[in-house]
Parts: C-alpha cells; structure tokens; sequence
C-alpha cells in the first residue's frame, strides 16, 4: 500500500463542534475506503461509507482483537493499555462471545425497563441540586456526568460515594495525550480498586454484577476485575459526552428543540447519529485478504472504521444527512457499532439519554447556555470527543 494522498491521522477539528474532522469527511467524498497514514508513519485503511463500514465490522475476517498483526493504533500509549491485558471488546470470538454472555443479561432491554424508575430518581436529584445551587451550573459536571457514572454504580455494586474517583480515572485513560507512565499507573489503580471490591463482594455479595462475577469458578479475580474495568470505563463516558453534546445541540437548533419536545424517544436515535463522538474510528485489522468497496484489503492490514462518516453518508441517510433532523429516521445508524462487537450497553445508554434529556428541558424549559458559543470548549483530545463544561443557566 503506498501512502500518496492518504489522510494524515488523527484529524483536526473544524469550525462546527458537531462534525466530524473535515479530514475524514473529504476522504469520504473521495472514497467509501481510502488510504491513511497513522501517527506512527504505518498505513492503513480509512473505511469512511455507511455500507463498508457495516461490512467490515460484520465480518469475521476483520478482527477486533488488538494483538492481531497490522491493527491500528493511534497512540502507542493506547496500544500498551490495549494489549497488555485486553478485555472481551478486544478480543474476537469465540472467547469474546464466552466473556459477553456473562455479562449480557445484566444489560438486556426488560431488566434495563426495569432500571427506569431507579434511572429516572438519579436524573430527578441531578435537577434538583442544579436547581437548589441556582444557575449557572456546569451542565457536564452537575448533569450529565453524574447520571451515568451512578448509573453503573448501581449496577456493578460499586458505592455510589465513588462515583467521582473512578470517573477521573476513566476521563484519564480516555485522553489521547498521557504519557505511558501515565496511563499504567492510573489502569492499575483502577484496577486494584476494582479487584478489592471483588473481593468485598465475595465475602459479602449482593445483587449485582460484581456479586454474580465473583461467584463463578471460570474467572480469574483478574479477570473479574478486568471485566469491572471494561463496564466502568465505558459504562459511563459514551453516555456523559453525548448527553452534554445533545442538549448544546438542542440549543443551537431551537426549531429541533421544540419538535424534540415533542417525541423525545424517536428523536434520540437522531441524536445518536448526528452526534456520533467516537471520531477516532474502530479498529480492526484483516486475517486474510477481503475486497471491500471494490478495494483489495490485503491479510496483516489495518482498518480503522469512520462510524461518524458513516452516519453521514448520503446515501443512507438523505442529503441532508450532515444536518440535524430530529424527525427523521435514523434508526440504523452505527452509533454504538454494528456486528458481533454490537455495544452491550446500548439499550441502557437510549434509556438514560432520554430520561435525561426529555427530564432536563420539561423541568428547566427556560434552559440556555450562559457563555457565548465561542468561549466553549470541546474534548478534540480524548477518545470520546465532547465538551469539558457546559455553563447553561436558566
């Protein structure tokens, strides 16, 4: 593979905080799959069409296992922190699919329906402190990333008094620019957090995840804390960012506002896909050669799969699929991946964002930002792009 013309990796962000790199989005219009080069100097392959991108991740040739040869990294510190001790999202199956089951009950959409009422007090006490402190508050710190992270306390069995700590952790290891030292050192405090609850857990269990880990005799307590890790990390920092993304989206767009108001549940599936915050694609690497989009993807190459531009693919989407349409049918957007690696905790992440959201502006309908558009700052640093503060008043 040559590397003329190939988009230079990571891209740089534009002028609009809701679009993608406008790198990525001319190599889209150059080509469903392109060539790109990687920090590091090696090429790869940018997989930028809604119909290569569902391709790839639904084929078994493609693997999403991160010791794989030839898978792309953007950082070597992520390639340490994916390697080392990698959990079942970074493995291929049959094991990812022996890890998964063990967990996959938890998040199924019944007992997530069943997570409602529980869901919907924590988003009821997030207003009402905003509203007891008075405006303004920071609609990321007060709001959107309490939700999840308690969310997930509750069902890991994590106590909730810990919530903040282990977000820092996570918020860390998701920045693309910490050192290595950096990086190890937080994952094995994480990680030795993790392995002490389990083991509080096993002498005192309860119901919940953890408790039910602990008490199978086919897991390692590495491994019980490896699979605590993985649920934590991103059990809460997808859901966060695209809360605090969707209500500065709504704001800006107040017709899409009021016809969100409207019909909160259709809507977010559109929010889902215009706001698709894992920018820095996902990876995978061929086992064995597969043409792709009349391209030839040869055994031992990278693939790094733009969900964000696939969102936005015309063809699927409409013509306007680069604007924000909350009436329109986006269903089949890739928002949480597609395939085997289906994100696990999709159901609970549609619950939460419309609670949150449908609560949030029914009980502040007064709801703006209190810093002008320009003075915001977004997370173009970390894996799950989105804003570090958002100061709204009302």
């Amino acid at each position: 593979m040559t590397t003329a013309l190939a988009t230079t990796l990571p891209g740089t962000y534009g002028s609009c905080p809701f679009d993608p790199p406008p790198a990525y989005e001319r190599a889209a219009e150059a080509g469903s799959i392109t060539r790109a080069v990687l920090p590091d100097g090696s090429p790869c392959w940018l997989v930028t069409g809604y119909h290569e991108v569902r391709t790839v991740l639904a084929d078994q040739r493609f693997s999403a296992d991160a010791r794989t040869p030839g898978f792309p990294f953007l950082s070597p510190t992520q390639r340490k922190l994916a390697t080392a001790k990698p959990s079942f999202i970074r493995m291929d199956d049959p094991e990812h699919a022996r890890l998964r089951r063990m967990v996959s009950r938890d998040f199924l959409v019944k007992r997530v329906e069943a997570m409602r009422p529980d869901i919907q007090r924590i988003v009821d006490d997030a207003v009402d402190g905003m509203i007891d402190r008075g405006a303004p508050a920071d609609l990321v710190g007060d709001f959107a990333q309490p939700i999840p992270s308690l969310v997930i306390c509750l069902m890991l069995g994590v106590p909730f008094a810990d919530h903040g700590y282990f977000q820092g952790l996570s918020a860390t290891l998701l920045d693309n620019t910490i050192s290595d030292e950096q990086a190890t050192a937080t994952h094995v405090e994480l990680m030795t957090y993790l392995a002490g609850l389990a083991e509080r857990k096993r002498a005192e269990p309860g119901d919940d995840i953890l408790s039910r880990l602990v008490e199978r005799d086919d897991l390692s307590p590495a491994e019980v804390a490896s699979m605590g890790f993985m649920l934590l990390v991103t059990g809460h920092e997808t859901t966060a960012n695209q809360t605090a993304m969707a209500v500065r989206a709504l704001l800006a767009n107040p017709e899409q506002l009021t016809r969100f108001q409207a019909g909160p549940e259709a809507a977010v599936e559109e929010l889902l896909r215009y706001l698709t915050l894992v920018h820095t694609g996902l990876g995978r690497a061929a086992t064995e050669d597969v043409e792709i989009g009349g391209v030839l993807v040869r055994a031992g190459e990278g693939l790094i799969c733009m969900i964000s531009t696939a969102n936005r693919d015309e063809e699927q989407f409409g013509t306007d699929a680069c604007e924000l349409d909350v009436t329109r049918d986006a269903k089949r957007h890739m928002a949480f991946g597609h395939g085997t690696h289906l994100c696990l905790g999709q159901a609970l992440a549609r619950v939460e964002l419309r609670i949150a959201l449908e609560t949030l502006f029914r009980r502040m309908p007064g709801l703006r930002l209190a810093v002008a558009e320009e003075d915001l700052v977004y997370t173009a640093d970390k894996i799950v792009y989105g804003l570090r503060s958002l100061p709204v008043t009302w």
